[in-house]
């Protein structure tokens, strides 16, 4: 009687440890996701504004939306920085790539993430999620063109492909990715502006040679030396108004407009704001 106590004993408590691995080791490490950073000149890696080491950058971290910061480390002063949301799967990588321009127009990379999907269509399939920064750009599978981002792709099949966007004046992004059946790549591309090509809205008709040169020339705006390493970009020329954007010292901008205090500048292509004379200097 007490040896079949005993081994009833041993069986309820081999059963606990069971459940207790189970439920309370592998289900806490199953809400982990991994995320790698890598930078194009080094960065130092920011994690909701928690400095957390430098480029390239890899670690374990909680499933969960995250904000990211990328601050070029060294003698990278003329470059800008970076800073963007990411969202971490469990059990699954996300992987951050950026080169690092002079300014955010001159910057490319991409994100790369996986998650589960809520349905599958078809077998031996998933999808891909594409979005890229300027929107409309050309999305491309397989050097097979699939439309103009943000696009979802059905069914494709499991395995290898190499994903690809472009847009005129744009340097093309590539990537090779591995599609997992049920399963979506989610992929943000940020095109890095090709400075070798003429100016949009600039004709290349000879007639207009004069006219371009005047259009060429005009008053731009060097951002100074701040004392957070930064300046904001305001929607309207006063303190109050809200944050468009930010740049760095040594960068220059066309100037747009100027008002007592302000000088409103155009940050990036199509998108303008206005920023605080006293860390900036007009050059004609």
């Amino acid at each position: 009687m007490k040896g079949k106590l005993a081994f009833f004993s041993i069986l309820v408590l081999l059963f606990a440890i069971f459940i207790f691995v189970k439920f309370f080791i592998l289900q806490r490490q199953s809400v982990y996701g991994k995320i790698k950073v890598i930078a194009s000149p080094t960065a130092e890696v920011f994690i909701d504004n928690v400095d957390i080491g430098k480029t390239p950058f890899e670690d374990k971290y909680r499933i969960g939306e995250y904000f990211l910061k990328l601050i070029p480390a060294g003698t990278a002063t003329d470059t800008a920085s970076w800073q963007g949301k990411i969202k971490i799967y469990k059990n699954s990588l996300t992987y951050v790539n950026r080169e690092l321009g002079a300014s955010d127009i001159t910057s490319g990379g991409e994100i790369f993430s996986v998650s589960k999907m809520e349905k599958t269509t078809k077998p031996n399939s998933g999808e891909i999620y594409v979005e890229t920064d300027p929107q409309g750009a050309i999305v491309y599978l397989d050097n097979e063109e699939k439309g103009v981002a943000p696009l979802v792709m059905i069914d494709v099949l499991k395995g290898d492909h190499e994903l690809s966007v472009f847009m005129p004046n744009f340097f093309r992004r590539n990537q090779k990715i591995n599609i997992d059946q049920g399963f979506r790549v989610n992929a943000i591309f940020k095109l890095a502006y090709d400075q070798s090509q003429k100016l949009p809205g600039i004709p290349n008709d000879s007639k207009n040679t004069a006219t371009n040169s005047a259009n060429l020339k005009k008053t731009q705006v060097l951002i100074k030396d701040t004392p957070t390493g930064w300046l904001r970009v305001r929607e309207e020329p006063t303190v109050d108004a809200t944050e468009a954007a930010k740049v760095n010292p040594g960068q220059r901008f066309d100037l747009i407009e100027e008002q007592e205090g302000w000088y409103k500048i155009e940050y990036t292509i199509g998108k303008t704001g206005w920023v605080y004379s006293e860390y900036a200097n007009k050059e004609d």
